[in-house]
């Protein structure tokens, strides 16, 4: 949209809050590096937009909060009044506009409070490559040794329930920075999906779904109270918003040093991936520019065959700039500071979803705690045929089988899904955006940018 459009959406948010008797104020915090950290104000019509943002962003001191001054960042939330739908660029009564000149978001038309959270990630990843810190859709945790590890991965594979480790100290759950200084969280709360919450599989998340905590979506019974957290009545996408320190063994303040191992997530549901495998530099950026995961029956409406998916550096909707250049300073920070790139597949081993078998999260785990150890660093390796990964051939704890998926399935049952993900002989072919497309006997090779 152009600068008058965006004008006029803001005037009638504006308007739309002064004819309300009550509106909620929030200032609050963006970043835990204290050097870097971003002021926002929130002014939302709802005790729930405010209450979220409150559980969502880093909430200031009572000194802090006298001393605010300015904001850096101002969000107008009219979400319970409609943009007007002949105004110029509108194509319904919803509008979410940033404009980065005006430092400014205006909401129209939409109550869903995410809009709000991801907006100013979005921010983020503009303003901060400014100061040559890269911005990242993450989990983090540390060990008690200060060993960090960031995890990448998209809906559905694994990103929260993995970053949350009962032995380790949670740093964030979604999105952080990586400077000079080392790594800190944007966010002061945590966002958990909570299908199939249970205390046993996910103590933590379940402890911390107490007062203060914003439940989405979820169905729950009017006379007691309590929260049917298997019930996918009103979507799948069932969420929890709380405070970090919400988290038992949360690290606050929410920073740690330079991590020492980056994991990229995939729930591959063609069953083609190995559970995990070391990458080098170009492997990462190469699997970090293509964000890959496959959607299946469940995930998405009208989803009913696995679908490949690809989102650039695990974030498409929120990046700023071109995909390169995240990945350009993520290759130079892990080279600056020893980190080592790994590839975890968290979705189908044995052959593609309806054949196979979804990898067990126990052994996940044991992967995970392979690479927090050092365990794998270690380890024998071979190099896969095609895409060259390199398999580690034993891990305590994990079937040997299952690590090379050429074990666990028919070279029949491999052939589609190769054809499927399509491969590159070079890391060149990923920056230059060449895809290869594969439809029945047809292979035709397109061009396009990321």
């Amino acid at each position: 949209m152009d600068e008058h459009t965006f004008l006029t959406n803001r005037e009638r948010a504006v308007d739309y809050l002064n004819s309300l008797d009550k509106v909620y104020v929030n200032d609050q915090f963006l970043n835990w590096d204290p050097e870097n950290r971003i002021k926002v104000r929130i002014i939302s019509a709802r005790a729930y937009h405010s209450l979220f943002m409150h559980n969502m962003c880093i909430r200031p001191t009572e000194e802090e909060l006298e001393s605010f001054g300015t904001p850096d960042f101002t969000i107008y939330n009219a979400g319970k009044f409609p943009c007007n739908r002949y105004t110029h660029y509108m194509t319904s009564s919803t509008s979410v506009d940033i404009n980065l000149g005006r430092r400014e978001m205006v909401i129209l038309g939409t109550q869903y409070a995410g809009e709000m959270k991801k907006g100013l990630f979005g921010v983020m990843h503009y303003l901060m490559p400014k100061r040559r810190i890269l911005s990242l859709h993450s989990g983090c945790n540390m060990g008690r040794d200060g060993d960090v590890a960031l995890f990448f991965g998209l809906s559905g594979t694994g990103k929260t329930t993995l970053s949350t480790d009962h032995n380790r100290l949670l740093i964030g759950d979604d999105e952080h920075c990586w400077s000079d200084n080392g790594v800190s969280n944007i966010e002061g709360g945590c966002y958990a999906k909570c299908i199939d919450l249970s205390r046993e599989k996910e103590p933590d998340i379940w402890n911390a779904i107490k007062f203060g905590t914003v439940l989405e979506n979820v169905v729950f019974d009017e006379h007691t109270r309590e929260v049917d957290y298997t019930d996918k009545s009103v979507t799948e996408n069932t969420r929890a918003a709380y405070p970090i320190e919400y988290i038992p063994n949360a690290k606050i303040p929410c920073v740690g040093p330079h991590p020492k191992n980056v994991i990229l997530l995939a729930c591959d549901a063609f069953g083609v991936l190995p559970p995990v495998s070391k990458l080098n530099l170009a492997q990462t950026m190469y699997h970090f520019i293509s964000g890959y995961t496959a959607l299946v029956a469940g995930t998405e409406d009208g989803i009913k065959e696995p679908q490949a998916t690809f989102s650039a550096c695990f974030g498409a909707a929120f990046i700023m700039l071109h995909p390169t250049k995240y990945a350009a300073m993520l290759a130079e920070k892990m080279q600056t500071y020893g980190a080592t790139g790994w590839l975890v597949n968290t979705g189908w081993s044995g052959g593609r979803y309806g054949v196979g078998k979804r990898i067990k999260l126990p052994y996940t785990r044991k992967i995970i705690d392979a690479i927090h150890s050092g365990e794998l660093l270690t380890a024998n390796y071979q190099k896969t045929e095609v895409f060259g990964l390199e398999i580690p051939t034993a891990i305590e704890g994990v079937p040997s089988e299952i690590l090379d998926p050429i074990n666990t399935v028919s070279p029949l049952q491999l052939i589609q899904p190769f054809f499927l993900l399509g491969c590159f002989s070079s890391f060149e072919h990923a920056l230059s955006g060449c895809f290869l497309a594969c439809s029945g006997r047809t292979r035709q090779r397109t061009r396009r940018r990321s």
